[in-house]
């Protein structure tokens, strides 16, 4: 059915099952495995993925598609339009993993193809807590498109990819739920049962579902073809315990599907199993051993600088720290199992940042001082502490030209050095507001 389904349609060239196949049998990398192509694959007779970002997963039934997810505001339309060239059933419920706008932005576009049809609007399904989300999304719309910005700025130019897709972060049109649940919940839609179950993880409101007849687990953003985002360092609380609570119950099931909201699908029982195991048991290492060293009576800077991951975990194509990265992780179990004092006393009351910077400055003997120093310390390679060097020149004298434009120097290799998207972003953009500085000054 595939072989012929390629024939009709715009599909990519390699078929995303046999790929996703490859890589995990061979163990080796493949930059493809997080594809946006926008275009559909039929996975079985009733069953496709458009991989957008995220993926919209289309079940057929007697009363019409049940998806999962709608995709992104700004990539809403195009994959609604992918997923309509494989059917054009209407569409019975939508079912969000959770409430990433990524997942609900382009629910606007399932509702304006109902119309359009003149079908009825679907019913949207999710955790209750969706819409306090919702709520904090719009309390909260500068930071979280500022935020967006930074992180995703360079995928939005590159690729035209931009997640908010217009002036509020939470699109005007995204569907609100209409059913919601606390844990689990059973749904019968035209003759196919749906079972989903409440799990946290990324998000306090996720959800992964299990399809029986088809042995599919859809399982949203708890698997993404990277390291758990699970640590990241801009957003709200995450729960890596929880989250591998969940993955190790999907290992329970009986499953020869595992579709992820981003990268590719997973058919076979070993396959999924393999990736579920790594994942989880990279998450219960971090939480283990930090828990250890919290009980011992260790500071947050010893955490972070001593517990690992081990490394032939991280280098598996469906664990690479690319996205996020687990000493971020680290941060935020410290944040969630013992609050934000990281046991450092100076830190529990400081002085202003600028009058602190400005009397270490003072002491090693001004500003330009310190900036040479800063491109000193990163020249022999410990950009790290170039960085910590470089933002007590600027914080003493935010006007200095030369401090911003070492500054801007040691970011933008500090970028280039690492390896994460989150680093990458946030490098970048101190980088930039640097180079501008000194490029109005000069």
């Amino acid at each position: 059915m595939i072989g012929k389904l390629q024939k009709k349609l715009p599909i990519v060239t390699e078929n995303p099952v046999e790929l996703s196949s490859r890589v995990i049998d061979t163990g080796e990398f493949d930059e493809r495995v997080n594809r946006v192509t926008q275009q559909v694959t039929e996975l079985t007779p009733d069953i496709s993925v458009v991989e957008s970002f995220s993926h919209i997963y289309s079940f057929r039934t007697e009363d019409g598609l049940v998806c999962v997810d709608s995709s992104g505001k700004a990539t809403g339309g195009k994959a609604v339009e992918s997923m309509r060239t494989w059917s054009t059933d209407r569409v019975n419920s939508l079912l969000y993993t959770h409430g990433h706008i990524d997942h609900v932005g382009g629910s606007g576009d399932i509702a304006a193809d109902a119309e359009q049809r003149g079908y009825a609007a679907p019913s949207v399904v999710g955790h209750e807590a969706v819409a306090a989300r919702f709520d904090r999304y719009i309390m909260t719309d500068g930071y979280n498109s500022d935020i967006n910005a930074r992180q995703f700025g360079g995928i939005s130019k590159s690729n035209g990819i931009g997640l908010a897709g217009g002036p509020r972060f939470l699109p005007e049109d995204a569907l609100w739920p209409d059913q919601t649940f606390v844990s689990n919940l059973d749904l019968s839609v035209g003759g196919m049962d749906v079972q989903l179950h409440h799990a946290k993880g990324e998000t306090d409101d996720h959800l992964w579902a299990w399809m029986p007849e088809s042995k599919a687990l859809c399982v949203g953003d708890l698997v993404t073809w990277v390291f758990p985002n699970c640590g990241n360092p801009q957003k709200v609380q995450r729960f890596p315990l929880e989250w591998a609570a969940a993955l190790r119950e999907m290992q329970t099931y009986d499953a020869e599907w595992m579709l992820p909201a981003h990268g590719l699908p997973v058919q076979g029982k070993a396959r999924i199993d393999r990736v579920l195991d790594d994942l989880a048991t990279s998450l219960e290492i971090l939480v283990r051993d930090t828990l250890e060293k919290m009980n011992a009576g260790e500071s947050l800077d010893a955490i972070i600088h001593s517990v690992k991951v081990p490394d032939d975990l991280l280098v598996r194509p469906w664990m690479q720290p690319v996205y996020d990265e687990p000493e971020f992780v680290l941060r935020n179990l410290w944040r969630l199992y013992g609050g934000w004092w990281d046991k450092n006393p100076a830190n529990l009351k400081p002085a202003p940042e600028s009058v602190y910077a400005a009397e270490v400055v003072r002491l090693a003997g001004g500003v330009e001082a310190m900036a040479a120093r800063a491109a000193e310390v990163a020249d022999a390679g410990d950009l790290r502490l170039a960085c910590q060097l470089i933002e007590l020149a600027v914080q003493a004298d935010p006007s200095s030209v030369s401090a911003h434009g070492v500054r801007a120097e040691i970011y933008q290799a500090r970028r280039d050095a690492e390896f994460s998207l989150m680093s990458k972003g946030i490098y970048s953009s101190a980088a930039r507001a640097s180079q501008a500085i000194a490029e109005r000054s000069s």
